[in-house]
């Protein structure tokens, strides 16, 4: 049985990954439950779940919480739970670069990480990945388009591979002109065209952002070069990733667009277990359809390419220039055209910093929200 800690308990992930649990009492028990600050939601999950302790991000709501078992606060409390001696796995559903150091403690003490949480790896992927293969632990990507580039991977030799293709729904925007999307607003951006995920990695699925943090995760993941990876948009949202091998056989990994499939691959590897998930049906799929992004119109991939081939600090800036301006363009402070001016002006603003080390990384994590949030 797999012994479970769910960092971001109370989101979409977090949900789903518990779902997979209820409906699998046999193989998963939750003994470490993680919020912002969600506290109903949270006492809900301690009644059926058990949990041996759980932690809550904001310090007053946790003071809030009335229950019989340990309550840890803020970033030190998540920490803990990440850390829990009882836990072999980590579910790291946290949302923004906050992430990185629960994760980065829990392979220190030798915990398995299914990671849903992109913006560890975007920020300290190079650090990230030498603990793993340091302290020999298994990090399994949740995300569909990662858990699909694994699955055609699986038992493939990596020298033989000639290029990943990340497919790409192309968000609620995908077919706008940059004039309609001068007056878009959060309301049209968070109608997602095929999956229910956070308001956060909706916003990024309609800049592309989201697709350029997975080519970088995918250079991480795989130790392969960012010329090697390609992004396609696939409106259906069918076929999750496709790899092409050198003699140009492609391999690709379909079924119907729920995360609970990723989330549960990565908590079963290396074995499938029945579900009562939807079969994809062949006979029901009219067409499937394929083009290339806009880089012009949706700048954020490109800038993703570029802090990516460059290292050092220039993706950490990439991420923390974009969590604040998506949070500024959800409050209605910014426009949405305005999201990659943000994330731009970051980027060529910044002194990278070529060999980080992770305070180095963080340090220019918090200089570089400042100064977006003073300039949004």
């Amino acid at each position: 049985m797999k012994t479970l800690s769910i960092l971001g308990s109370t989101g979409s992930i977090g949900t789903q990954t518990l779902e997979l649990v209820r409906n699998n009492p046999n193989e998963f028990k939750v003994l470490g439950l993680t919020v912002n600050k969600n506290i109903e939601l949270l006492k809900q999950q301690i009644d059926e779940f058990n949990p041996v302790s759980v932690a809550v991000m904001d310090e007053q709501k946790a003071d809030e919480l009335k229950v019989d078992i340990p309550v840890y606060k803020g970033l030190e409390g998540i920490n803990k739970i990440a850390t829990l001696q009882e836990s072999n796995t980590i579910i790291n559903s946290l949302v923004g670069s906050i992430g990185v150091i629960p994760t980065i403690k829990a392979i220190k003490e030798k915990k398995n990480i299914a990671l849903a949480n992109k913006e560890t790896l975007v920020t300290a992927g190079d650090i990230v990945m030498e603990e793993v293969r340091k302290h020999q632990v298994n990090l399994m990507p949740i995300d569909s388009e990662h858990s699909a580039i694994f699955q055609c991977l699986n038992g493939e030799k990596i020298n033989e591979l000639k290029k990943i293709i990340i497919t790409c729904s192309g968000g609620a925007f995908k077919n706008k002109t940059e004039e309609e999307l001068k007056t878009v607003t959060a309301k049209d951006a968070l109608k997602h065209p095929t999956w229910n995920m956070g308001a956060k990695i909706t916003i990024d699925s309609a800049t592309l952002m989201n697709k350029g943090f997975e080519v970088i995760e995918a250079h991480h993941l795989y130790n392969i070069p960012y010329e090697q990876i390609e992004v396609i948009i696939h409106p259906e949202s069918i076929i999750h990733s496709l790899v092409e091998f050198q003699d140009t056989s492609i391999i690709a990994q379909l079924g119907y667009p729920d995360m609970k499939i990723p989330i549960q691959y990565a908590l079963t590897y290396p074995k499938r277990i029945k579900n009562n998930l939807k079969s994809l049906n062949l006979n029901e799929l009219k067409q499937l359809n394929f083009k290339t992004p806009n880089h012009q119109l949706f700048p954020c991939l490109n800038y993703a390419y570029e802090a990516g081939k460059t290292k050092g600090t220039l993706p950490a800036v990439l991420n923390a220039a974009n969590e604040v301006a998506v949070q500024q363009f959800l409050e209605n402070k910014i426009s949405f055209l305005d999201i990659a001016k943000t994330i731009k002006q970051a980027l060529d603003s910044h002194n990278i910093i070529k060999n980080p080390d992770l305070a180095e990384i963080l340090e220019v994590d918090k200089q570089t929200r400042e100064n977006a949030s003073l300039k949004s």
